[in-house]
């Protein structure tokens, strides 16, 4: 069983060298965010109306076609390429069946503002969003995002960013969270990112490599070398960060990586197994895992390094540790009852009890962003991801594969990301699933994948 066999894995890892970051990760320019007016109504609440809304996103245009280092085919050739970020982005969360501009007239750059809307009526489209993208002089781009109701001809809303080339894509990003947003009431998530685990190499020595990439895969970048063993990457509430675990010279070693600066900074180490480090909403503490004579127990310490504080003190394995969005309260894994189970305690580790009595097992536990419910790995025969209430109630299952684990919330806490392992093969992949168990997709990596961690919505 992985969830617990990798305690193993961990103690017998390869010596390897004390530094292991690969080239610095490229962060881009800001995003400046372009003032704009546009009235706002209400928004679409029922699921089955989203999914028989009638999106058209046609291709962006511009007022002129130039060079851009963001595109070879100029800016022209970058609108359509917007376009259809924006067009996967909205297809593959599953909540909509928008048409993308590859089947779509492409409007005019005055027609932006000005749509002509017996050519949208005419296709039976509910829904029409248009945009542009402008060469400024400065080298920048200028992305412009308008939304449409077809049938009332009105303008829902509207926004603009001013972005380097090379963040086009995050323009793109949050067009689609505009989109979004305005039709289901919901936060945004498309302008994220997503750590995860790459492995490669055979079963029995696999290859365990940091990276990192966008939301929808894009923009992949391998973070450290490979010749030590990565673990379990969590993003800090501020985005700015990664908090990681590593088997340097044989020895665990939690790091944060800067991602803006690609510095890392030591922040425990121990001879003793060490796992799962995880970030406290404040982003002021980490907590962990440690196993010290044969029991494991669940430890705080400051985001800057220093002593650590024992949080749990019970014979058996206690694992993970995930806060309640306000950082009150910390759901946990152990065996203390004599099988895998999931708890809760205070932030200071007093009232400790038991949420999980479905039967079967119970792991890697993760608290909601919007403190609502608790993701987790239901093992009843197979690995399954579940969701339940802060109080223990309310169990759904998500997912009815094989082996499903580690699941990570969305930003806006409505969809779960968790790693699937092949039957057969042994192959790893990461897939999403939103709330309703319905919509469910496996997400592009170059190799294998586990340990995926999703970051907040980027800055």
């Amino acid at each position: 069983m992985r969830i617990w066999t990798f305690l193993i894995a961990l103690t017998i890892a390869a010596p390897a060298a004390a530094q292991d970051l690969g080239t610095p990760v490229p962060q881009g320019g800001e995003v400046e965010t372009v003032e704009q007016e546009g009235g706002l109504s209400g928004s679409v609440t029922d699921e089955s109306d989203w999914e028989d809304l009638g999106i058209a996103i046609a291709g962006f245009a511009t007022d002129r076609d130039v060079e851009t280092p963001a595109s070879s085919s100029g800016t022209a050739g970058l609108g359509k390429q917007m376009a259809q970020v924006v067009f996967n982005d909205l297809r593959n969360n599953g909540l909509f069946k928008p048409t993308g501009p590859d089947a779509l007239p492409q409007p005019s750059f005055t027609q932006i503002t000005a749509p002509n809307w017996p050519t949208w009526s005419n296709r039976s489209a509910e829904m029409l969003v248009h945009g542009y993208v402008r060469a400024r002089p400065d080298g920048r781009l200028t992305v412009g995002c308008y939304l449409y109701d077809v049938a009332l001809r009105d303008e829902l809303a509207r926004a603009g960013w001013v972005v380097p080339p090379a963040d086009w894509r995050r323009a793109a990003h949050k067009c689609a969270d505009l989109v979004y947003s305005r039709l289901t009431g919901e936060d945004p998530f498309f302008d994220s990112r997503i750590a995860y685990i790459a492995e490669t190499g055979p079963k029995d020595n696999r290859t365990k490599r940091l990276a990192i990439m966008d939301s929808d895969g894009a923009n992949h970048r391998f973070i450290t070398t490979g010749r030590s063993t990565a673990l379990t990457p969590r993003y800090s509430p501020d985005y700015r960060k990664l908090l990681y675990l590593s088997y340097v010279d044989g020895n665990p070693r939690i790091y944060v990586y800067d991602i803006g600066t690609g510095r890392q900074t030591l922040i425990t180490q121990s001879e003793n197994p060490t796992f799962a480090p995880r970030w406290s909403p404040d982003g002021n503490w980490i907590l962990y895992s440690m196993a010290v004579s044969g029991n494991t127990d669940i430890y705080r310490v400051s985001a800057e390094g220093g002593p650590s504080m024992r949080l749990t003190n019970t014979p058996g394995i206690d694992i993970g540790g995930s806060y309640s969005p306000d950082g009150s309260k910390i759901v946990f894994e152990s065996d203390r009852s004599g099988s895998q189970q999931i708890y809760v305690m205070d932030a200071n580790g007093r009232n400790q009890k038991r949420l999980t009595f479905f039967g079967g097992r119970a792991a890697t536990p993760e608290w909601s962003p919007r403190g609502d419910q608790i993701a987790f790995t239901h093992i009843a025969g197979n690995f399954r991801i579940a969701v339940m209430n802060p109080r223990g109630g309310d169990l759904r299952h998500l997912t009815d594969s094989w082996q499903d684990e580690a699941p990570t919330w969305a930003p806006n806490g409505r969809i779960v990301q968790f790693f699937r392992t092949a039957r057969n093969s042994g192959d790893t992949s990461l897939w999403q699933v939103d709330l309703t168990g319905r919509n469910e997709r496996k997400l592009p990596t170059p190799v294998d994948a586990s340990d995926p961690a999703w970051g907040p919505i980027l800055p």
